[in-house]
């Protein structure tokens, strides 16, 4: 019983830190200083999904819901949890890690890119 609360509780977390990752950019708008959290994170995000590489918290919360009796599940927590709702209907060979981390990478860029265009801007006219 403990186990699958434990594993649903990571979930949550894990889904809040993917949630993080991707749209964090824009709360760095309204508090800059979040950015020291953010742009490791982010930059974490896209590195797992370009290389491939399965998140520690994956492993872990596969092995609470077995401790619990339920069944794991094969792949990764985007995989698993994030791909059917984004990408339905996915074609086998979509490199999926490529246009998630790519789109990371994208997303956030403008989102910094637009940062400072605006603090370039409040700057320039301030002088």
């Amino acid at each position: 019983m403990i186990a699958a609360w434990l594993a649903d509780l990571l979930l949550l977390l894990h889904l809040a830190f993917v949630a993080f990752v991707v749209l964090g950019g824009f709360l760095v708008a309204r508090w800059p200083r979040l950015a020291w959290l953010h742009v490791p994170a982010f930059l974490w995000g896209a590195l797992v999904n370009l290389m491939g590489w399965v998140c520690p918290l994956t492993p872990w919360e596969q092995r609470l819901r077995r401790a619990a009796g339920e069944a794991g599940y094969e792949g990764g927590f985007v995989e698993h949890y994030i791909a059917p709702l984004v990408y339905p209907q996915a074609p086998a060979d979509l490199p999926l890690g490529l246009v998630l981390g790519v789109g990371v990478l994208v997303l956030n860029g403008l989102a910094y890119g637009r940062l400072l265009r605006v603090r370039f801007k409040n700057r320039a006219e301030s002088c």
